[in-house]
């Protein structure tokens, strides 16, 4: 996935399964079960979430992406396609 796609993914403010399984490049029954461990993260933090829904800004952090570092990237890859 290219970064602008992830950058695209991780700006919206609800993560689904499916924005999940692009994000990780994982399995359904894997990122179902990632998804319950940052849901139960949640949980003991008295999160009152939508049914199936996680907020991104969460799912961004329980996976460490590193936003500087893709909209860097995008940047550069930005300007080269306009040289």
């Amino acid at each position: 996935m290219k970064a602008n796609e992830l950058l695209e993914i991780i700006s919206k403010q609800w993560c689904n399964t499916e924005d999940l399984i692009k994000i990780t490049g994982l399995g359904r029954n894997t990122v179902l079960k990632l998804k319950k461990q940052i849901k139960d993260s949640l949980n003991t933090r008295e999160y009152s979430l939508p049914n199936g829904l996680l907020p991104m800004n969460e799912v961004v952090k329980y996976l460490k992406i590193d936003i500087d570092y893709l909209e860097d990237i995008n940047s550069k890859t930005i300007r080269g396609n306009k040289l």
